[in-house]
């Protein structure tokens, strides 16, 4: 009996090791050279010296960009290049602010409102090739071709140009003002700009996963409304231009709150793009079942394996929406004396939580699929999109410094 138990415990411990034994030299690299850029950023950036919360914020965000990087490997080039190139825009800002920034690199490229413009047009750009990939696609009855190829890497240059964007936008808000400078999370242009730049690292994630670039098309509609609705808030409120922070959101946990509620948020309408795309395929599987043909959906890959992704992209999202309404009501409790009072934007967070816990209860435990959770996912979409966007512009309440 022992000798049958010794191979399985030889198989879980090597089980328990392989995540280890995968990392690689280039691993240890990228995590030596995000420890450097951190302590340089914390030694030669920081304009003012961080309490314990923020020294326990920066170093845990290290840990979690060194996990990011080794879990996606993609991600090991673009957060140092992100580094770098804010790095350089503060090295172009050093000295006279007047005549720094009129700079050909800084003003066209490397500026923040620049780099969110690049963003705004490379997702336009990402969602077009997407779009002529699909038809493409679609008329040869293929599954990937160059103008696919091609949206992906507009898609990387977008997030990167949007990060940057965010980054030297941080600088700036000390540039402008020293005693209100603020990590550029503040209002909703700012928190848009971060958003666009989470659904687009996640998709790509999901997309390099599981082989279904092709559904970019649906992902970067949803992007480029976004795009119109960050120059609508631009040129109708003014919204590029740095504010000081209102003495409700001087606080750090908004540095560890807000990034959390927007990558739920991310995870829950990636989930709706790809519930459309799954409801065309199993329109187009149930059509062919009821023709008697083998080809089920066209250029779309199969419904079920849709879903797959459309289920883990809500799963990350709720896991990430419940740590963002914990550390909400932490902050809460700070800010106002209590940890929950009813606050429209509250109660509204809670209905986003309960729908998404009831979707993923059942699917994990009654087993559903198909239409109905494509479907529930759209509902979801909506309740969602009330509860970021809707409740600051129709109800007020304690969070009423997020209204447009």
């Amino acid at each position: 009996m022992n000798q049958n138990l010794k191979p399985t415990s030889e198989h879980h411990l090597l089980q328990k090791n392989s995540w280890w034994q995968r990392l690689n030299a280039t691993d240890w690299l990228f995590a030596v050279v995000m420890v450097v850029i951190t302590v340089f950023a914390r030694v030669k950036l920081l304009h003012h010296a961080p309490d314990i919360y923020e020294e326990v914020i920066l170093w845990c965000a290290l840990l979690g960009l060194i996990l990011l990087g080794w879990f996606d490997k993609p991600l090991r080039l673009f957060i140092p290049l992100c580094a770098l190139a804010a790095y350089w825009a503060v090295a172009l800002y050093a000295g006279d602010f007047a005549a720094n920034e009129s700079q050909f690199m800084l003003k066209y490229l490397l500026f923040s409102q620049a780099a969110i413009m690049w963003l705004c047009t490379l997702t336009v750009l990402a969602f077009c090739c997407y779009l002529g990939g699909a038809l493409l696609a679609w008329k040869q009855g293929q599954d990937d071709n160059t103008l696919i190829f091609i949206a992906g890497k507009l898609a990387w240059a977008a997030a990167f140009m949007g990060m940057v964007g965010l980054l030297v936008r941080w600088h700036e808000s000390y540039l402008l003002r020293p005693d209100a400078g603020h990590f550029p999370v503040s209002n909703l242009y700012e928190v848009f700009i971060l958003f666009m730049v989470i659904i687009a690292l996640m998709f790509l994630y999901y997309a390099a996963k599981s082989r279904l670039q092709r559904l970019g098309v649906f992902v970067y509609a949803l992007q480029c409304v976004l795009v119109a609705f960050v120059m609508w808030y631009s040129m109708a409120r003014g919204a590029q231009e740095i504010q000081p922070l209102i003495p409700a959101l001087q606080s750090w946990w908004m540095k560890i709150h807000v990034p959390a509620n927007f990558i739920g948020y991310g995870g829950f309408c990636i989930a709706a793009m790809l519930a459309i795309a799954q409801l065309f395929a199993i329109r187009k599987e149930e059509r062919a079942a009821a023709s008697g043909s083998t080809a089920a959906s066209g250029f779309l890959p199969p419904s079920a394996a849709i879903e797959e992704v459309m289920y883990k992209a809500i799963a990350i999202g709720f896991l990430f929406f419940t740590i963002a309404t914990i550390l909400g009501a932490l902050w809460a409790a700070d800010a106002w004396g209590r940890y929950w009072s009813w606050d429209p934007k509250e109660t509204w967070a809670l209905i986003v939580w309960l729908n998404y816990a009831i979707w993923l209860h059942m699917r994990l435990v009654s087993g559903w699929r198909g239409k109905i959770l494509a479907w529930w996912a759209l509902v979801g979409l909506l309740i969602t999109t009330f509860a970021f966007v809707g409740v600051n512009m129709f109800l007020s309440g304690l969070h009423a410094y997020g209204s447009l």
